[in-house]
C-alpha cells in the first residue's frame, strides 16, 4: 500500500474522477451521496472488469476445458486468492463465495448452528445488529432449543462490555456481533469481544459489512472464528460477498445447499461433498460479481486503505463538529469510537420528511429503520435519519448538506 497521507494531500477530487455516477445530476444539482452505508458506488475500474468479464471471458468454471472456461476460472479462483490476502487469510480455501453478508450469516447458522448448538445452549448477540445478524439466530434458536441474549446499548450509543461479561459463561457457545454498527456508526471493541468469547469456549461471527472498507483487517491477527461482508459496501458488485471461517471450522460443517460444483461423487443412493470451499458453493456461482470484487480490492489497495480510512475520519469529525453546530439537531452515536456514520433526528420533524427536503436539494440520505429495528425501540424512535460518508464525499459537501438541514431547522420554527 500507498505511504500513509495526511487529510491536506489526499486527492480527494482526482478520486471522484473514477466515479461516473458522481456526475448526476438530481433535480438540477449535483449529487451528494451520503448513503454510503447502504452501498458504496462503484469505480469506472470494476464497471470496466464487469463489462470485460461479459465481452471477452464469459463462461463457467471449474467444469470445461476449453480457452475461455479456463481464463474465467483463473480469474476467479484468483479474485479468492486476493480475497483471502485481504483479509489476512492463512489460505483461499477459508473464503467463500456468497451472495452477501445476509446469506453468509444463515449459512454459518444453518451449518455450523445445527451441528454445534443444541437445547440450552446460547448464543449473545447485541441490540445494534442489523436483521441480518438477528433473524438466522432466532430461527436457529426456534430450531434447536437455544437461547439468545442481547448485549445492551448504552446512551451514547456503545456497547455494555461489563453486561457482555456478564452474560458470558460455559453455556454460551457463540457470539455474533456487528463491527461497526450500520445505524450508529459505532466501532465495536473486537478484540475483546473475541478474546472474552474464546475464553469460556465460545465460537466468534463478525458481521463486517460496514467495516471492511473502512478498517484493515487481519483475521489472523484478531483470531476470529467466522467473519462476514458483502462486495457492494466496498465499491464491488452488488450479489457477491464473503464468508471467512477458519478451515478447520468450515471443514466440520456440512454442506449449506445442494447442487453442483458442492460434490464429489453422486449415486441415486447417496453422494459424497466436495472438498473446501466448493463443498459450500452450489450451482453457478456469481463469476462476475467475484471478479468485480477482486477489482474493487486493487482499488482499494492502489490508494491505500489506510490513507482512506485517514481520511474518512477527518471528514466524520468536520461532519459531526458543523452538525453539532445546529440547535435542535440531536446525534445518537455520542462517543469517538465510530466510523462514516451521523444518525440524527432533527427537532420534530420526520427523518422521511428530512430525506425529501434533502433529496430535493440533490442530497441523497437514508431515512427509517435501517434494518435495526430493536435499536430504535431502545432509543424509543420510529427511525434515524443517516449521513454516511465515504473517501469520495468532500468538506464542500458536508457544508451544503449542514447548510441544507440548518434550512429545514428555520423552517421548523
Amino acid at each position: 500500500m500507498n505511504n500513509i497521507q495526511s487529510e491536506n494531500n489526499f486527492d480527494v477530487m482526482r478520486f471522484r474522477e473514477d466515479f461516473p455516477i458522481l456526475k448526476t445530476k438530481i433535480s438540477g444539482k449535483d449529487l451528494i451521496y451520503f448513503d454510503n452505508a447502504a452501498t458504496t458506488q462503484k469505480p469506472q475500474q470494476v464497471i470496466d472488469s464487469l463489462v470485460d468479464y461479459y465481452s471477452n471471458t464469459n463462461s463457467n468454471i471449474h467444469r470445461a476445458a476449453h480457452h475461455l472456461a479456463e481464463k474465467a476460472t483463473s480469474e476467479y479462483e484468483g479474485a479468492r486468492e486476493k480475497i483471502a490476502k485481504y483479509i489476512g487469510a492463512t489460505r483461499p480455501e477459508e473464503i467463500v463465495f456468497v451472495r452477501g453478508t445476509s446469506e453468509a450469516i444463515n449459512l454459518v447458522a444453518r451449518t455450523f448452528g445445527d451441528s454445534f448448538i443444541g437445547k440450552g445452549d446460547e448464543i449473545i448477540l447485541s441490540e445494534m445488529e442489523h436483521h441480518s445478524n438477528i433473524i438466522p439466530w432466532q430461527m436457529l434458536a426456534s430450531r434447536r432449543g437455544a437461547t439468545l441474549k442481547y448485549i445492551s446499548v448504552k446512551s451514547d450509543g456503545s456497547l455494555d462490555m461489563e453486561e457482555y461479561e456478564r452474560l458470558l459463561n460455559k453455556r454460551t457457545k457463540l457470539v455474533s456481533l456487528t463491527y461497526v454498527s450500520n445505524a450508529l456508526g459505532t466501532i465495536n471493541p473486537v478484540r475483546e469481544i473475541i478474546g472474552k468469547a474464546h475464553s469460556v469456549g465460545a465460537k466468534i461471527l463478525l458481521d463486517s459489512a460496514q467495516a471492511v472498507a473502512h478498517i484493515p483487517i487481519d483475521v489472523k491477527e484478531l483470531d476470529v472464528d467466522f467473519l462476514a461482508f458483502s462486495g457492494h459496501k466496498m465499491y464491488a458488485p452488488t450479489g457477491i460477498g464473503v464468508l471467512y471461517g477458519k478451515y478447520e471450522l468450515l471443514d466440520e460443517m456440512p454442506p449449506f445447499m445442494g447442487g453442483g460444483e458442492m460434490i464429489k461423487n453422486v449415486t441415486l443412493q447417496g453422494s459424497t461433498f466436495n472438498q473446501l470451499p466448493f463443498k459450500f458453493e452450489a450451482g453457478t456461482p456469481n463469476i462476475a460479481g467475484a471478479i468485480g470484487l477482486a477489482s474493487a480490492i486493487d482499488y482499494i489497495n492502489s490508494i491505500g486503505l489506510e490513507n482512506m480510512a485517514a481520511y474518512e475520519m477527518g471528514l466524520l469529525d468536520y461532519l459531526y463538529a458543523k452538525a453539532l453546530e445546529i440547535n435542535g439537531l440531536e446525534l445518537y452515536c455520542k462517543h469517538e469510537n465510530r466510523a462514516g456514520v451521523l444518525p440524527f433526528k432533527l427537532g420534530n420533524a420526520h427523518p422521511s420528511d428530512v430525506g425529501a427536503f434533502l433529496d430535493a436539494k440533490g442530497i441523497a440520505i437514508r431515512t427509517g429503520h435501517h434494518c435495526a429495528q430493536p435499536l430504535m425501540e431502545k432509543f424509543c424512535v420510529p427511525g434515524m435519519a443517516r449521513a454516511s460518508i465515504c473517501f469520495y464525499n468532500t468538506k464542500d459537501e458536508v457544508d451544503i448538506f449542514i447548510s441544507a438541514l440548518s434550512r429545514i431547522n428555520e423552517m421548523l420554527k
